[in-house]
């Protein structure tokens, strides 16, 4: 890759991580407060593994 693409992916990559970051810190001060969307999120973390577990499966 060309220094110049690279160095976009390079910021790209750490804005996706700042974000996540920032996200993750207001989503724990949420679950945190709110017992109840704990579990609902952990339903759908659940959910979404089978997902990909059974879409990883039908392209075998």
């Amino acid at each position: 890759m060309e220094k110049g693409k690279m160095s976009s992916v390079v910021k790209g990559v750490a804005g996706g991580m700042i974000a996540g970051v920032a996200v993750g810190m207001a989503g724990k001060a949420l679950i945190d407060s709110k017992p109840k969307i704990k579990k609902k999120a952990n339903k759908a973390m659940n959910t979404i593994g089978q997902f990909i577990d059974t879409a990883q499966y039908l392209f075998k």
